[in-house]
């Protein structure tokens, strides 16, 4: 029987997951304990986003409560110390949605435009559903004045309890949708991966994953990208996100690109849109650009 349903509130929710609950839900955002999962679906809730659907957030607390009762569901990324001497620290941390053992790993990175964290829109049903496909994949929560840092510490802490997590540490993507997705192609960069967690055993992503950000930067130590967004996008436009991948194409990087019509910034995963099926494509492009070792 499932533990959760659309009745369900947000306290219900926090008090069943304990110190693990704390971050299911925005922290930088006025969510209240007594409104109930269907009510916080709505855009009043995630602003810039689109196509929420309750049953998907149901879906995933339903998921997350019976792992807790199986394993280990959520990692911090800061040690105690380090959380004591910065308490903001304690809003960050790794939703595990384990999937095989030594399989490859993805970071996925919400976006909410660096005001808040949309996981419940933005990474945890992209984590579930890599996890259903037999990958090992994270929803990381970030503080949105600190996303970078966190986002380097998050990858030095996966890189190095890969055998804790039965994970191949060798092989990973970051995704991102919106800020997320600024994140990933940050990191997804090779020097600045070895700037942010000063260090150069760690590897390359294999492939970044973006969903509708205007991020335009580009350099030859760029990953291999691949973009997907909407032709009525009022935050991200599509041109923009092409004409970066054209630059990283003449630079030797491969891309991959969709636009999608009708519709407008924060997806998701498009379920019932045009962009339906696209995680798809992009588990493809990140599997043809896995590094031989």
């Amino acid at each position: 029987m499932e533990k959760f349903n659309l009745n369900s509130t947000i306290g219900e929710v926090k008090e069943y997951f304990g110190k693990e609950g704390k971050l299911l839900f925005p922290v930088d955002r006025d969510f209240k304990n007594r409104e109930t999962l269907k009510e916080i679906s709505d855009g009043s809730h995630y602003i810039w986003y689109s196509h929420i659907n309750p049953a998907t957030t149901v879906n995933i607390v339903n998921y997350l409560a019976d792992e807790k009762d199986r394993q280990q569901i959520f990692y911090p990324i800061y040690s105690a110390k380090e959380i004591e001497e910065d308490p903001s620290k304690s809003n960050t941390g790794l939703y595990f949605f384990k999937g095989k053992k030594d399989a490859p790993f993805a970071i996925n990175n919400a976006g909410g435009g660096f005001a808040y964290v949309a996981a419940m829109q933005d990474s945890f049903p992209h984590a579930l559903y890599l996890s259903q496909k037999g990958y090992n994949a994270f929803a990381l929560i970030y503080r949105p004045t600190r996303p970078y840092e966190d986002l380097a510490r998050a990858i030095s802490f996966i890189y190095d309890h890969a055998n804790e997590l039965e994970i191949d540490r060798e092989h990973y993507s970051l995704w991102g949708g919106s800020a997320g997705a600024r994140m990933a192609a940050e990191l997804g960069n090779l020097e600045v991966l070895r700037q942010l967690t000063q260090r150069d055993d760690i590897p390359q992503a294999d492939s970044v994953i973006m969903q509708y950000t205007g991020f335009s930067r580009v350099s030859r130590f760029d990953a291999p990208t691949y973009v997907c967004v909407g032709d009525n996008d009022w935050i991200a436009n599509w041109e923009t996100m092409k004409m970066r991948l054209f630059y990283l194409r003449k630079m030797g990087i491969p891309t991959e690109f969709h636009v999608y019509h009708w519709l407008g910034h924060g997806f998701g995963l498009g379920s019932g849109t045009d962009a339906e099926g696209w995680i798809n494509n992009a588990i493809k492009f990140w599997k043809s650009n896995m590094k031989r070792k």
